[in-house]
C-alpha cells in the first residue's frame, strides 16, 4: 500500500488528491499546503512581498481578475463548472468550485495547511526508492520529516517572477514592478506606464491602467498584431532594447519617458524544496528531465502534475493523474529510463526544428490534443474530447482582437466535438 505525499493545493494538488483518495493500492495522501486555504493561484489577497512567515506571497491574482477562457473548458472531465449566466467568471467564483470540488471528494480534510515544505530528499532501500520530506508547521514552528513511496509535485508555476535582461532595468531611475505584485489599478495613477509582455495578464491589465494613467505604452512581440482597439492614450510599440535615466528605447528607434516599468513577462518554474538529488534541472524555465512533462525520469516514483501550458489546465491536470495513478497500480508500466530518456531528446529535437525555443520547452497550444492523446492511449484511459481545445482556441482569438467585449461570449457545449456560441446576440454553432 502507497504512501502518497502532494506539495500544493491548488487546482493540481486537489485534482491528484481526489483520485489518490479513491484508489485500492494507496494507503495514505498527506497535502501539504503553504498557505492557510485552498485553490493556490485563485486565491487573492492585497498583501504583496512577503507573508506572516517571511515566505513569499504565492498568489499573482490582482483584485478585477476574470478568466480569461471560458467556464465551459475550465472544469473537470467528472465535476464541470455550474452552468451560470456568464461564461467568464470572477476570481472568487474560481475559487468556490475548488472548494466545492475539494468537499464534496473529501480532499479537504486531508490538506495540512500552513505547512511549508523544507526538503525533498529521494531515499534508496532494498524495497526500492522512497521520499522523505522535511516540513515546517508554520504556526506551531515543529518541523517534521515523514516517509512516502510516492511524490505529487503541485506547486504551480505563477508564482515566482521571470525578470528580464534589460540593459539599463537595474538602474532605472523609475520604479519597476511586476505583475505578480500587481492588485489594484489606483497605484498608477497619472503616471506613464511601459507595460511589457502581452500575454493575458499584460493585455488585460494594460488596458486596466488606461483608466487612470495618463500614457501606456505596450511593448510586445506578437506575431499577429492585435485588432483590439484600444483607448487613446494607449500605444503599442515592439521589444525595449534599453533603459536610460527615465527613458525607454525600442526597436524602431522611438524613445519614451516613462514614470514606471510594469513587467508582465511571466514566471518561473521553482522548486525550492528539491535536493539536487531529485536530479532536476530547470534551465532556460526548461524543467528536465521529464516523461511526457510529468514524469522524473530519473526518479520515477515523482511526477509534477500541471506543468505544460498553453492548455485546458483543470481537465489536463486531471488527465495526467489520471494517466500517473495507472502507472502506480499497474494498469500498464512506464517505459524504461532509457526509453523515457529516448522519447524526450526525440521531442525537444522535434520542437526545436519546429521553431520553439528552450524557454518553450513546455507549451502546447496547438500540440495540447496530441499531447493528451499520448497520455490517453499510453494509460488505456479516456483522452479530453476536442471540443475543449476548439474552445480554448477560439476564445483565445478572440481575445486578441476583441479583448475589450469578448468576455461577454456565451458558450455551450454541445457535444464531444461540437459547440454553441453568442455573441452580440448571434447564436452560431461551430465543430
Amino acid at each position: 500500500m502507497a504512501r502518497v505525499c502532494i506539495i500544493g493545493a491548488g487546482a493540481a494538488g486537489l485534482c491528484a488528491a481526489r483520485h489518490l483518495l479513491v484508489e485500492p493500492c494507496v494507503s495514505q495522501v498527506d497535502i501539504l499546503e503553504q498557505a492557510g486555504q485552498l485553490g493556490g493561484t485563485w486565491v487573492y489577497t492585497e498583501n504583496t512581498g512577503y507573508d506572516d512567515f517571511g515566505l513569499p506571497i504565492h498568489t499573482s491574482m490582482y483584485k478585477s481578475l476574470r478568466t480569461n477562457l471560458p467556464k465551459e473548458i475550465m472544469g473537470f472531465p467528472d465535476f464541470p463548472i455550474p452552468e451560470s449566466e456568464k461564461s467568464y467568471l470572477p476570481a472568487k467564483d474560481m475559487l468556490a468550485f475548488l472548494q466545492m470540488y475539494s468537499d464534496k471528494h473529501g480532499v479537504t480534510e486531508h490538506i495540512k495547511f500552513k505547512h511549508h515544505v523544507q526538503l525533498v530528499i529521494p531515499k534508496q532501500t532494498e524495497s526500492g526508492e522512497l521520499w522523505n520530506v522535511s516540513f515546517k508547521d508554520l504556526t506551531t514552528g515543529v518541523s517534521e520529516t515523514r516517509e512516502y513511496d510516492y511524490m505529487f509535485v503541485c506547486n504551480g508555476h505563477y508564482n515566482t517572477p521571470f525578470i528580464p535582461d534589460i540593459p539599463g532595468l537595474k538602474t532605472f531611475e523609475g520604479d519597476v514592478m511586476h505583475s505578480h505584485d500587481y492588485r489594484v489599478p489606483e497605484i498608477f495613477t497619472g503616471k506613464k506606464v511601459l507595460v511589457i509582455g502581452a500575454g493575458p495578464s499584460g493585455m488585460d491589465i494594460a488596458l486596466e491602467v488606461t483608466s487612470v494613467s495618463t500614457k501606456v505604452i505596450l511593448s510586445h512581440h506578437l506575431k499577429e498584431q492585435p485588432k483590439t482597439v484600444f483607448p487613446e492614450n494607449l500605444i503599442q510599440k515592439p521589444d525595449v532594447v534599453k533603459l536610460e535615466g527615465g527613458k525607454a528605447f525600442f526597436q524602431d528607434g522611438a524613445v519614451e519617458e516613462v514614470d514606471v516599468v510594469f513587467l508582465c513577462t511571466g514566471y518561473l518554474y521553482n522548486f525550492p524544496f528539491l535536493h539536487e538529488s531529485c536530479e532536476i534541472v530547470v534551465e532556460d524555465n526548461c524543467v528536465e528531465p521529464l516523461y511526457k512533462h510529468l514524469v522524473n525520469i530519473n526518479h520515477p516514483s515523482m511526477c509534477f502534475i500541471g506543468v505544460p501550458y498553453y492548455v485546458c489546465a483543470f481537465s489536463m491536470f486531471d488527465l495526467q493523474v489520471r494517466y500517473y495513478v495507472r502507472s502506480m497500480n499497474g494498469t500498464f508500466s512506464l517505459p524504461t529510463r532509457e526509453q523515457m530518456v529516448e522519447h524526450w531528446e526525440e521531442e525537444k529535437q522535434d520542437r526545436a526544428a519546429r521553431g520553439y525555443t528552450k524557454r518553450q520547452a513546455h507549451m502546447m497550444g496547438p500540440d495540447q490534443e496530441k499531447y493528451y492523446a499520448s497520455l490517453a492511449e499510453e494509460a488505456g484511459t479516456k483522452t479530453l474530447p476536442s471540443v475543449l481545445t476548439k474552445i480554448r482556441e477560439e476564445s483565445s482569438i478572440r481575445f486578441l482582437h476583441n479583448l475589450k467585449h469578448y468576455r461577454q461570449d456565451i458558450y455551450k457545449i454541445i457535444d464531444d466535438d461540437t459547440y454553441e456560441i453568442i455573441s452580440n446576440g448571434t447564436r452560431e454553432i461551430l465543430c
